[in-house]
């Protein structure tokens, strides 16, 4: 199957150490891909990384066979990728509307409409709340504004960082639906996620990132079936890629 997005041999991290110490990653187009491992082993470098707002050291960053080595984040977007942090990733001061507008122009969205029919299809609610403060939001529906403002650019690969992060397990279910009815859209996905089982569920695949490096990879249904799961999380697995 063909990989949207290429990464070999990535270095990167802060200060005069590297995190992310030889990382190869392939993720197949319109694919699901969860990332995890313990807490320190460069999850969230990692993806910060491949979104252009941490520079690599050394190794390889391509999407749809295009080299992104040295592009700035802003161009990054523009290439085809979108990035939702965990923390920080709306405007709390500014309104529904107003944040959504902001993500289109940034991202180079082309919609008359702030949305546009297909994410309004998505995201129903946003609408009812477009004067709302995004402060003045759950915590679920600030994930799904931040979904959509991401969204905005139409990218072919959209990367999440711990997207269920202190949400109930109720709205955890409805981010994890949300992520997979986008990735129905045609989207490839990315995803950094704590919340192993429920993630490995919608995922095709899993990578364990242990120490900087990549312990295992395998199919995220035969992770899901494991006994000892938390060997497979904490990089003890024999490397599989």
């Amino acid at each position: 199957m063909t990989s949207i997005l290429k990464v070999s041999g990535l270095h990167a991290g802060y200060g005069a150490g590297d995190i992310l110490k030889g990382v190869d990653v392939a993720l197949a187009a319109g694919s699901i891909m969860t990332i995890i491992g313990p807490n320190g082993s460069g999850k969230s470098t990692l993806v910060k990384t491949l979104a252009g707002l941490l520079p690599a050291r050394q190794g390889s960053i391509e999407l749809e066979g295009r080299s992104l080595n040295g592009l700035s984040a802003p161009k990054r977007v523009l290439a085809g990728i979108a990035y939702v942090p965990q923390e920080y990733n709306v405007f709390r001061n500014l309104t529904v509307l107003e944040n959504l507008k902001i993500a289109r122009e940034f991202m180079g969205g082309r919609e008359k409409r702030v949305l546009g029919e297909e994410l309004e299809q998505l995201f129903p609610e946003l609408p009812r709340h477009y004067r709302i403060a995004a402060g003045n939001l759950s915590g679920g529906q600030r994930q799904m504004l931040a979904f959509a403002c991401a969204l905005t650019a139409r990218p072919k690969l959209l990367i999440l960082d711990e997207p269920s992060a202190g949400l109930s397990p109720l709205l955890t279910i409805e981010v994890f639906n949300k992520v997979e009815q986008v990735n129905r859209m045609g989207v490839s996905i990315l995803m950094v996620e704590q919340n192993a089982i429920e993630s490995l569920r919608i995922s095709h695949r899993c990578i364990v990132l242990a120490g900087g490096r990549v312990r295992a990879c395998a199919p995220a249904r035969e992770v899901l079936g494991m006994k000892d799961l938390n060997s497979f999380y904490l990089g003890d697995a024999s490397n599989r890629i």
